[in-house]
């Protein structure tokens, strides 16, 4: 165990010093760090072995965690390193081996603008009731931009908020508002009943740290309509085809239902990439769906295909289109015309544009 903690040690300092967002853990391996979205063999260490993953997972997961990680082969985690580095981690099993990945939460909640993200987002830290969604690929920082506009409630008004997540990630010290944060399997069954609990808990604001089925959706949806603001994050790519997901998680006699619903509760969708950028680290490009009434209409007409038509054409109405970002981006001098075309939805658009 001494020999686990005082490796791990080294290699958090290792993660801090190279200004890495992850680490990954493998027996018969030795150790990797993600730097600006590339991933960095540390060859300097020799290959772990079985005794030292048996050891890590000794040092980050509870009793509860390992039986989960028994019976499942995998376990989420949040790790806190000596007061220095806050980790979300998941455990899992492969090739009869352990495997670990880690991914370091910053200490401070970044604002909008360090985060060069647009500042029309702010606007709906504003709101009183509806749906706000962050979407995108794993690892793309939909977390890190929920926190931040969780932190301009916490900074601008006298709400109480309440988080759902597995595990934590972002620890929030409350300043206007009161705070209350849950973790799956910590303080709740899980996400669905965590999100039915907000109904008696006096909520105005509720963060959910992914929709994972059809009734947390469901759940979301109705407080959303009666009184609450719900933020959360889904693991799809674009505004219209997190629209798609959400209707399609529910089979087809309430699909029409949850139509109407979201039509009329959502707030918006925002779908974000991490691009590397040419100076160096990683730089968003994003995409921005408002819901207003030609939005609400192609969702309960069946014609969420037009969606991104509507986003195109939607700048006038603080309406963002992912290749419009791109092109500024380009033309900016953040991004090589490769990696524009590499995230764009529609390459043959973004030709014309840049």
């Amino acid at each position: 165990m001494a020999s686990s903690e005082k490796l791990l040690s080294e290699l958090v300092d290792i993660v801090f010093k190279e200004g890495a967002s992850d680490l990954h853990l493998s027996e018969g391996r030795s150790p990797v760090i993600r730097v600006s979205g590339f991933l960095i063999p540390l060859v300097k260490i020799p290959s772990l072995t079985a005794e030292d993953l048996e050891g890590f997972v000794s040092i980050f997961l509870t009793a509860d965690d390992k039986l989960e990680f028994k019976e499942q082969k995998e376990a989420n985690f949040a790790y806190e390193h000596k007061d220095v580095g806050r980790f979300r981690g998941n455990v899992f099993q492969e090739l009869g081996k352990i495997s670990i990945a880690l991914r370091l939460i910053p200490s401070k909640v970044k604002t909008l603008e360090e985060l060069n993200l647009p500042p029309i987002l702010s606007s709906f830290s504003k709101r009183q009731q509806g749906f706000f969604l962050v979407v995108g690929p794993a690892g793309q920082g939909k977390s890190t931009t929920l926190a931040s506009l969780i932190e301009l409630i916490n900074q601008e008004r006298l709400e109480h908020i309440i988080t759902i997540e597995d595990p934590i990630e972002f620890i929030f010290e409350p300043k206007k508002a009161l705070i209350d944060q849950r973790e799956v399997k910590t303080d709740t069954p899980d996400f669905k009943t965590a999100l039915r609990g907000v109904f008696r808990q006096d909520a105005d604001v509720v963060m959910v740290g992914e929709m994972r089925d059809a009734e947390t959706i469901s759940t979301a949806v109705t407080a959303a309509e009666t009184g609450h603001l719900i933020m959360s994050t889904l693991h799809t790519n674009t505004a219209s085809q997190t629209v798609d997901r959400i209707i399609d998680s529910f089979p087809p006699s309430q699909q029409d239902q949850i139509r109407i619903q979201l039509s009329g509760s959502l707030l918006g969708i925002f779908s974000q990439r991490l691009i590397p950028r040419i100076s160096g680290g990683l730089i968003p490009a994003y995409e921005l769906l408002i819901n207003n009434n030609a939005v609400g209409n192609l969702i309960r007409e069946k014609r969420t295909h037009e969606i991104n038509t509507v986003i195109e054409t939607g700048s006038e109405d603080g309406m963002i289109d992912l290749n419009r970002c791109l092109a500024a981006l380009v033309k900016a001098g953040e991004i090589t015309v490769e990696n524009a075309f590499l995230y764009s939805a529609n390459p043959r658009t973004l030709e014309r544009m840049i």
